[in-house]
């Protein structure tokens, strides 16, 4: 993991993104020990990068440890959050992982389901670079607030 330290620098302008600041406040918010209170940002959100070359040393197939499962959670809880900061309405996150890594992650707002995604191999979650990450997550998070305006009223129950 050492190569993602290179790749994730402290003054990588994706670091001051809002997306960015929620998913470290959702890494610490995971953190119950205070390890990452002291650590910089960039070094919070490193286990998120895998380039192809740490991919290839991971198993095609294997189980997630609860390490890496909090990591996804943590990614989904700030699309959730992100969503809500910006409809002003309350998203809720609801995860479900098996112990094999395959899984699928709801995201509501109100009654309205605005993210739906199957998850497939788990312990290979991670993204090439950190811009990356926060592209899909825009894009997730545009769709989200997409549905909420063309479904507001469903959105506000």
């Amino acid at each position: 993991m050492s190569e993602a330290a290179a790749v994730i620098v402290d003054n990588d302008p994706v670091l001051q993104s809002d997306f960015a600041r929620e998913m470290v406040r959702q890494m610490r918010a995971v953190d119950t020990y205070g390890t990452y209170d002291d650590w910089p940002e960039a070094k919070i959100l490193t286990p998120f990068v895998l380039t192809k070359a740490m991919r290839r040393e991971i198993p095609i197939v294997g189980d997630p440890d609860e390490i890496t499962m909090a990591r996804v959670k943590a990614f989904y809880n700030a699309i959730a959050a992100t969503v809500e900061s910006r409809c002003g309405l309350m998203a809720v996150p609801m995860v479900h992982l098996s112990h094999e890594g395959f899984g699928r992650v709801l995201i509501t707002v109100g009654k309205l389901v605005v993210m739906d995604k199957t998850l497939r191999d788990v312990h290979r979650f991670g993204f090439p670079e950190l811009a990356k990450m926060k592209q899909d997550a825009d894009k997730l998070v545009d769709r989200a607030i997409e549905m909420v305006e063309a479904w507001h009223e469903v959105a506000k129950l």
